[in-house]
């Protein structure tokens, strides 16, 4: 063993034991790195999360209009020529008023063409009871929160009341509300969704909207590895106007540009951490050199250069950089593990128990962990410790060893 290397260990481990400027210094780095770790993963969750259930339930890709689309073979044998294209399915989209025994609710419902709807949107993964194969033109799939707050089971009879009923009014007319019966119950895992939203056939959502044939877009379906930006950045410059082909990124565009500036400023101030425990490594390894300025005289009045007498120093801020992240990303990974039962304990302290399902719109706290974050924390904290390492080194590499020797 070197020994610079050699020096190095005897002062961070004296007489065999762990010294308290060692336990302090790799405790510091160990927070610091647990806690970039723990927000870096959950920030990214949330983006990761929404990603997923964006795409599980619309696509990579969606074609929307300003207007209903009534030309629908222009778009479909578009969607047929692309070849990233995988599967389609039109729908049509707006908001009715759903009543049972009473008990009135505003969800969004969405109609789609049964058929194809499998192939491009698994919403089959999410269901609780009942069965798509049921699903026809009078009946509807409710969403779990949806059905719990208003007591629907399958096989209820709800009442479905649209704006086109307002509209007929206007001419003297009057539209009855639709019965359907449910036959079926889903569950995303966003709560936003799980209490507000109902699935139809699209020949059912025509009819309360009065649309005839025309649709409000189509969700769509891309083969695996295929680069939805291209695909969406294609398509737009072959749709007619007033239509457009919007990435899942662009759909919830606002949602993941808070979502990133949120994530970049809690990284950066936890960061702040890190940097404070590079700057109580300074501190501690600074007060070594003003102690044992005799002893580094010593060295080199015994032959060792400038160089070996910074490595020591250096040597101790890597070491204790290396410790400190070692420790700090087991923290982290063990944190996240156990995340949603953190949640939950601290939700039963503070006596909210639906306080981050509110706030956040999921029901269990996501992670997701990008593995170049990963290098980049690693990276940082290694190197934030070996620089404030470097300070005392190079105060150590220029003491003369005759000054050195006569200090007192």
């Amino acid at each position: 063993m070197p020994w610079p290397i050699y020096l190095a260990l005897k002062q961070l481990f004296p007489a065999g034991r762990v010294s308290f400027f060692t336990v302090l210094s790799v405790a510091g780095v160990t927070l610091g790195v647990a806690a970039l770790l723990v927000t870096s993963s959950v920030m990214g969750g949330f983006g990761h999360r929404i990603k997923h259930i964006t795409v599980e339930t619309q696509g990579e890709v969606t074609l929307a209009a300003n207007r209903p689309i009534t030309d629908t073979a222009v778009f479909e044998k578009l969607l047929a020529a692309t070849p990233e294209v995988q599967a389609w399915t039109p729908y049509a989209r707006g908001f009715v008023m759903l009543d049972f025994e009473g008990r009135p609710s505003f969800p969004t419902v969405t109609g789609y063409d049964v058929e194809r709807l499998h192939a491009t949107i698994p919403l089959q993964r999410y269901l609780l009871a009942g069965s798509f194969d049921d699903l026809d033109d009078d009946s509807i799939i409710v969403s779990s929160i949806l059905a719990a707050n208003n007591g629907v089971q399958v096989g209820s009879t709800v009442s479905l009341y649209t704006p086109l009923m307002l509209d007929r009014m206007k001419d003297n007319e009057v539209l009855l509300p639709r019965d359907v019966r449910v036959a079926g119950i889903f569950e995303i895992g966003h709560p936003q969704l799980d209490s507000a939203t109902l699935v139809c056939t699209l020949r059912l959502m025509q009819d309360l909207y009065g649309l005839r044939h025309a649709v409000h877009g189509f969700n769509v379906r891309l083969k695996p590895g295929a680069d939805a930006d291209a695909v969406a950045a294609r398509l737009n410059t072959q749709l007619p106007p007033g239509t457009a082909a919007l990435t899942w990124f662009e759909v919830n565009r606002d949602l993941q540009a808070i979502l990133a500036f949120e994530r970049s400023m809690m990284s950066l101030l936890l960061a702040l951490i890190v940097v404070v425990a590079a700057f109580l490594v300074t501190m501690g390894l600074m007060t070594q050199v003003v102690r044992k300025t005799r002893e580094i005289g010593l060295l080199a009045a015994m032959g060792g250069s400038a160089r070996s007498v910074a490595a020591i120093y250096c040597f101790q801020g890597l070491f204790v950089g290396t410790l400190g992240t070692m420790v700090g990303l087991s923290a982290g990974f063990l944190i996240l593990h156990y995340r949603d039962q953190i949640v939950q304990g601290l939700n039963w302290l503070f006596r909210n128990q639906q306080l981050f399902e509110r706030v956040y719109q999921f029901t269990e706290l996501p992670a997701h962990t990008e593995t170049i974050e990963l290098v980049l924390i690693i990276t940082f904290a290694l190197i934030a410790s070996t620089l404030g390492g470097l300070i005392p080194a190079w105060r150590a590499a220029r003491l003369k060893p005759v000054e050195a020797l006569r200090s007192e």
